[in-house]
């Protein structure tokens, strides 16, 4: 079972040095899903003392006001008997403290790094990991005291700060609430107590520890508490002694305050009866057994978990794509790759436009009346100009690999549009053309070369008004008007066809060929700026490499001890 702590321990560590301290962020956490057991306690209430005597050792930063302005978590791991004891820290992996008052001086210095001087709070952890023969495989997060008022030099949003911070590790199912409470002071008042009830009503996940018993009033005593009578918890409560601080300023041996411990709850008529579930090495016992049940009935939901959510990491980095080679060719090669990939959108779109036939020809039903003028020729012809740069348009929002790269997408959709351009500058041109063509064979010469035969009626000596009966003009009309028609109706069909070859023909054959040719002439400090990639894309893709690489340690982990069970 103890495999299962160290575990969580590992876990938790590379949480850390990963940057997943189970804040709300874009990211998936892992932290959030393990089990921990945080401590819980107003100002004053002896919460430093109870893990100092969890630990058997004098480590914790003392003082007036908020002490603890960062999480602390601690792990502690039960070394063999004769032993040396030691700690490490995470942030100082190589190094180890042997002197313990080094180690509270450490804690103060790693929270003023983080927070400054100002007395400010941070949710970052400190990791510290102690090794003694004198302690149980345990992990605990002692998290900033509760506080009712602002000492100088902080805001006064540092209270609700605190309680805010408490509240985003105890709120979390896998959390076991160590809630301190002093005996000295009325149960009902009890900060740790009142903000466990909150987010722990039916007390499943709260343990409670009773500290101070003994500077309690003569004539009370809190057998009713510890009994479970005054408020009922799902776990026995566990009464305390702490060293008073006449015993801190003694430097009184913590081995000694044990010993002493045990020896007043032994003593005393009020709690003789309890004495076998009392004290700080009982508690500690009962902590690292509640948390190797919680971590065994958690495992397969963490593993769940974690298979799960690799799975998603991995596919959102492969939408991501990869950094792209550092040499000229690797950079020339992932260009041309892309403009390929972009291409073949445009041309599937292209495709699918033709097959369906309507969107292409149905323009020219709109644009082209039966009448041989240049302006709906034009119309049609910017009409399919319009229809294609919706189509480049469609072609790059659908191509993943140019947004990674906006100085990229940027120049690839300005090359489309300049190419669309020229061909619309040519359809236009082959389409006015053949419009010109037949506008022209109609001049006053056709008109003058019309047949001069008896069927004209009058005679040659009556001017040309006259000379010509009216049935004669309307057969004249009637010809000329169904020569229109017919050059019309041509029109309709080689209009069309002089556009799609010119503009979507052309499109699809040669829509990148000017930009390819320009490619093979930039230099590498150009084609390197257009592989610069969107800074938020870019530390999105670290913070997801990083935070897979987590779990797959978590898993790694996970595996072994299933293996070795």
């Amino acid at each position: 079972m103890d495999n299962l702590i160290s575990l969580v321990n590992k876990i938790q560590r590379a949480c850390t040095a990963l940057g997943d301290h189970g804040e709300a962020s874009a990211l998936p956490t892992l932290w959030d899903s393990l089990p921990a057991i945080a401590v819980v306690g107003g100002q004053s209430s002896g919460k430093s003392s109870v893990l100092e005597s969890i630990v058997g050792k004098d480590f914790l930063p003392r003082g007036s006001g908020i002490v603890t302005r960062r999480p602390l978590v601690l792990q502690l791991h039960k070394s063999d008997e004769g032993s040396r004891e030691y700690a490490e820290f995470l942030h100082l992996p190589r190094k180890r403290f042997t002197d313990f008052a080094a180690v509270r001086k450490e804690i103060q210095d790693e929270t003023d790094r983080e927070t400054g001087r100002s007395k400010q709070i941070s949710s970052v952890p400190i990791h510290l990991s102690i090794y003694s023969p004198n302690v149980v495989n345990l992990t605990l997060i002692d998290l900033p005291g509760l506080t009712k008022v602002a000492v100088e030099g902080q805001p006064e949003s540092i209270v609700q700060d605190i309680e805010n911070m408490v509240r985003s590790y105890i709120e979390k199912p896998n959390c076991i609430i160590l809630a301190i409470s002093p005996a000295n002071q009325d149960l009902a008042t009890s900060d740790a107590i009142k903000i466990s009830r909150e987010v722990d009503p039916t007390g499943e996940r709260t343990l409670g520890v009773l500290t101070k018993i003994d500077l309690m009033d003569k004539g009370t005593d809190a057998v009713d508490i510890l009994e479970g009578k005054a408020y009922r918890l799902k776990f026995p409560w566990v009464g305390v002694v702490n060293r008073s601080q006449a015993d801190i300023n003694k430097n009184v041996d913590m081995i000694a305050a044990r010993r002493r411990e045990r020896e007043y709850f032994a003593s005393t008529p009020e709690y003789r009866h309890l004495a076998q579930r009392m004290g700080s090495e009982h508690l500690a016992k009962v902590l690292s057994k509640h948390l190797e049940t919680v971590i065994k009935s958690r495992i397969p939901g963490i593993q769940s978990l974690i298979n799960k959510t690799i799975a998603e990491l991995e596919t959102e980095l492969s939408r991501l794509g990869k950094p792209i080679a550092a040499d000229a060719g690797g950079k020339l090669y992932t260009i041309m790759e892309i403009c390929r990939l972009f291409d073949q959108n445009f041309r599937e779109h292209l495709d699918g436009v033709r097959t369906g036939g309507d969107k292409v020809y149905n323009v020219f039903d709109n644009q082209l009346p039966a009448a041989l003028k240049r302006g709906p020729a034009e119309a049609a012809v910017d009409a399919i100009h319009s229809i294609l740069k919706d189509l480049v348009h469609k072609a790059m929002s659908e191509t993943p690999e140019l947004k990674q790269y906006p100085a990229l997408r940027v120049e690839v959709g300005n090359a489309a549009i300049e190419s669309l351009e020229r061909m619309r500058e040519q359809s236009r041109k082959a389409t006015l053309q053949l419009v010109d063509m037949e506008c022209c064979y109609l001049t006053v010469e056709f008109f003058r070369k019309l047949p001069q035969d008896a069927d004209k009626g009058g005679s040659a000596t009556q001017s040309i008004f006259d000379r010509y009966n009216e049935s004669y003009l309307r057969r004249i009309g009637t010809t000329v008007l169904s020569y229109v028609n017919m050059v019309c109706a041509t029109l309709r069909h080689s209009i069309p066809k002089s556009i799609v070859y010119c503009q979507v023909r052309e499109a699809k054959r040669s829509l990148l060929d000017f930009y390819y040719t320009d490619l093979g002439k930039l230099e590498q400090k150009r084609l390197s700026a257009l592989l610069n990639e969107d800074p938020a894309i870019m530390e999105r893709r670290s913070a997801l490499a990083k935070r897979l690489e987590l779990y797959r340690s978590a898993q790694a982990e996970i595996d072994t001890v299933a293996w070795s069970k």
